[in-house]
């Protein structure tokens, strides 16, 4: 598996527009862009840190899982994502070397890419996304 780089750190807020004083104020991270996920009850805002992004996670309905950990307290650090050249290699490898996964095969994430996470319980706890990006458009 070719890990490219730490891609995003997530970090999950009560309200996105009401984080954003902190991280353009204070420290004068612009948002590049924020989106309501194409299948899932949260909004997603990005914030770029060199070739790295801060992930802000805001549920968008009441029973979303993390309108529920802001609620309980459970805010703050969620994850961090590691882009990667091809997801389904390194998914494969994963499984191979007995790592579990919370999600056996990519699916759709932020802005067309192709997410998968792995499950905490064979990571030491900690919740470790895979990104693969769309390769650019070929030049014409």
């Amino acid at each position: 598996m070719k890990i490219k780089r730490i891609e995003h750190v997530g970090i999950v807020v009560r309200d996105v527009e009401a984080s954003r004083h902190l991280w353009e104020k204070c420290l004068g991270i612009p948002m590049v862009s924020i989106e309501d996920h194409p299948v899932a009850p949260v909004r997603l805002a990005m914030f770029p840190v060199g070739e790295s992004f801060v992930e802000l996670l805001a549920g968008t309905t009441p029973d979303s899982k993390y309108t529920q950990m802001a609620a309980e307290g459970k805010g703050g650090l969620n994850h961090i994502c590691f882009e990667v050249e091809n997801i389904d290699e390194a998914l494969e490898e994963l499984k191979q070397n007995g790592i579990a996964l919370r999600d056996p095969q990519a699916r759709v994430g932020q802005g067309g890419s192709r997410i998968a996470f792995l499950d905490p319980s064979g990571t030491e706890g900690c919740l470790i996304e895979l990104v693969e990006w769309p390769q650019p458009p070929p030049q014409g």
